[in-house]
C-alpha cells in the first residue's frame, strides 16, 4: 500500500526527468555557434551573400508557414507525437548539414528547422498535461532552466573544442547529431497524456447548485474562475467538433486582448521577438564580417555560453525585484529597448570584434530580462489554456512582423541590403519601439498622477464653520 502511495506521489518525477533529457540534448549542440564560419568554410564554401539573402531567409518563411497548424496539432495528438517529430527533425536538419551540399540543400535544411522551432511549442506544454497543478511551478523551473544548462554546456564545449584542441566545425556537428539522437530515442518512452488543454480537456460536471446559488469567488485574476468539480481522468474525451473548438479559441482570444495592458505587454512581446529573431538569426554573419574566421580564432562559443548566462541571471532576478509594474513596467520596456537600440547601433558602427561581442552581451541580457517580465504579466492574468492560446498568438505575430523584415530588408526579393545596413535598421527597428513604449508610459504616469490628485481632493477634510 505505501508503495502504490509513494509511486502516485512521484509519478510527476518520471515524464519530467526524461523531459528534461530531452530538452538537454536537443540544446547541446557545440556546433551551433559556428555556423556561419562552418557554411562559409571549405566544407559548404557559401558566400556571405549567400548566407543572408538566400539561405537563412528559408527558416523564417517555413517556421511562419508551419507554427499555427502545428499549434492545433500539437494539442489534438496530444504532445507526445509532436516532441517525436521534432527529434526526428533535429536528426534530419544535422545529416542535411553534414552531408548535403549546394545553396538548395541548405535551403532544405532551413526548411526542415523551420520545423523544429515550430514544434517547440510541443515541449514547453507536454509537462502540464501530465502532472498536477501544485507541480506546475517546479516543473516549469526545471524543464526552462535545462535548455540554458545544455545551451550554455554545448557553447563552451565547442568553443574549448575549436580553440584547445583544434577540432574542425564538421567534427562538431557530428557531436551535434549524435546529441540530438539521444534526444530523440528519449522522446520515444516520454508517457503519453490522456488529456490536453483545448481538445482533450477534462469533462466536467455541472453543478446547478453550485452556478446557481453560489456566486463566482473573484481574485487577482481578471478571468471568471472555473469552480465546477472535475471527474476522474477516465472520463476525459476529446471534442470531436474541430470548428467548434475553433470558435471557443477565437473566442478566447478576444477576451485575452480585451485588456489594455495584457494589449500593450503582447504588443512588446511580438515586437520585440520579431527584432530579436532577427539578430539571432543574422549575428554571425555580421560577426564573420568583422573578424573573418580564416584569419584568427573565433570566440562564438564563448559568447553565446557568456550571453546566455547573463540572459539567465537577469530572468532570474526578476524575481526579487519589487516595482508596481502596472505603473513603471511599460517605462522599463521603453528604457531596455533603447538600451538594445543603442547596443546594436554598436555592434553595426564598431569595427572590432570585441565591441561586437559586447554589444551582443547587452543586447541578449536585455531581451531576456524584459521577456521574463512579460511573461509573467501576461501569465499571471491568465489561465493556463489561454495563456497558451496568447503565447502562440503572440508568437504567431512576432513571426508575421519578421518575416515582413526579412522579405523588405534581408530577401532579394526585396532589398536585400548588406549586414552593416541591416543592422542599422534593426537598430533603428529597436528605437521604434522604445518611442512607442515611452509615449505609453507617459501617458499612464499623467494618469496616475489626476487620479491621486482626485482621491485627495475627495478625501480632503471639511472646514470647520
Amino acid at each position: 500500500m505505501g508503495l502504490c502511495t509513494r509511486r502516485e506521489t512521484d509519478s510527476w518525477k518520471y515524464p519530467t526527468i526524461l523531459l528534461c533529457i530531452y530538452g538537454f540534448f536537443t540544446y547541446m549542440r557545440p556546433s551551433e555557434p559556428f555556423l556561419t564560419p562552418y557554411l562559409t568554410g571549405p566544407v559548404h564554401n557559401l558566400t556571405l551573400e549567400q548566407i543572408t539573402n538566400s539561405v537563412f531567409p528559408v527558416w523564417t518563411y517555413s517556421y511562419l508557414v508551419i507554427l499555427f497548424p502545428v499549434f492545433l496539432l500539437t494539442d489534438y495528438v496530444r504532445y507526445k507525437p509532436v516532441i517525436i517529430l521534432q527529434g526526428l527533425s533535429y536528426i534530419i536538419a544535422w545529416v542535411l548539414l553534414l552531408f548535403a551540399r549546394g545553396v538548395p540543400a541548405m535551403q532544405g535544411l532551413e526548411f526542415v528547422y523551420g520545423m523544429v522551432t515550430a514544434t517547440e511549442v510541443a515541449y514547453f506544454s507536454y509537462i502540464y498535461s501530465v502532472v498536477d497543478t501544485e507541480h506546475y511551478q517546479k516543473v516549469t523551473s526545471y524543464c526552462r532552466s535545462i535548455t540554458l544548462v545544455g545551451f550554455t554546456f554545448a557553447s563552451v564545449l565547442g568553443q574549448l573544442l575549436v580553440s584547445l584542441a583544434g577540432i574542425s566545425y564538421f567534427y562538431l556537428n557530428v557531436i551535434s547529431l549524435v546529441s540530438v539522437s539521444i534526444a530523440f530515442v528519449s522522446s520515444m518512452v516520454l508517457p503519453m497524456p490522456r488529456r490536453s488543454m483545448f481538445f482533450h480537456r477534462k469533462v466536467v460536471e455541472k453543478s446547478v447548485t453550485s452556478s446557481s446559488t453560489e456566486p463566482n469567488v473573484t481574485s487577482n485574476n481578471p478571468e471568471e474562475p472555473n469552480t465546477e468539480p472535475e471527474t476522474d481522468a477516465s472520463s476525459k474525451t476529446p471534442d470531436p467538433n474541430f470548428c467548434k473548438v475553433l470558435w471557443l479559441l477565437c473566442k478566447d482570444l478576444k477576451k485575452c486582448y480585451s485588456s489594455v495592458q495584457l494589449l500593450y505587454w503582447s504588443l512588446w512581446w511580438a515586437l520585440a521577438t520579431a527584432g530579436y529573431n532577427q539578430v539571432i538569426n543574422y549575428v554571425q554573419v555580421l560577426w564573420e564580417h568583422v573578424e573573418p574566421a580564416q584569419n584568427s580564432t573565433i570566440y562564438n562559443g564563448g559568447v553565446e555560453a557568456v550571453s546566455t548566462f547573463l540572459g539567465a541571471v537577469s530572468s532570474f532576478s526578476v524575481g526579487y525585484v519589487k516595482l508596481n509594474w502596472e505603473l513603471t513596467g511599460e517605462l522599463a520596456l521603453a528604457i531596455f529597448s533603447a538600451v538594445n537600440a543603442g547596443s546594436l547601433f554598436l555592434m553595426d558602427y564598431s569595427i572590432n570584434i570585441w565591441m561586437c561581442y559586447a554589444g551582443y552581451l547587452i543586447f541578449k541580457s536585455c531581451y531576456m530580462l524584459l521577456i521574463t517580465v512579460a511573461t509573467f504579466q501576461i501569465a499571471v492574468n491568465l489561465s493556463m489554456e489561454r495563456y497558451a492560446l496568447m503565447f502562440g498568438m503572440n508568437t504567431f505575430v512576432a513571426l508575421a512582423l519578421q518575416t515582413i523584415l526579412t522579405v523588405i530588408v534581408v530577401d532579394n526579393r526585396g532589398l536585400g541590403l548588406d549586414i552593416i545596413t541591416q543592422f542599422l535598421v534593426y537598430g533603428s527597428y529597436f528605437a521604434v519601439i522604445s518611442g512607442i513604449f515611452f509615449i505609453r508610459s507617459l501617458f499612464i504616469l499623467i494618469s496616475y498622477h489626476k487620479t491621486k490628485q482626485k482621491e485627495k481632493q475627495e478625501i480632503k477634510p471639511e472646514t470647520p464653520l
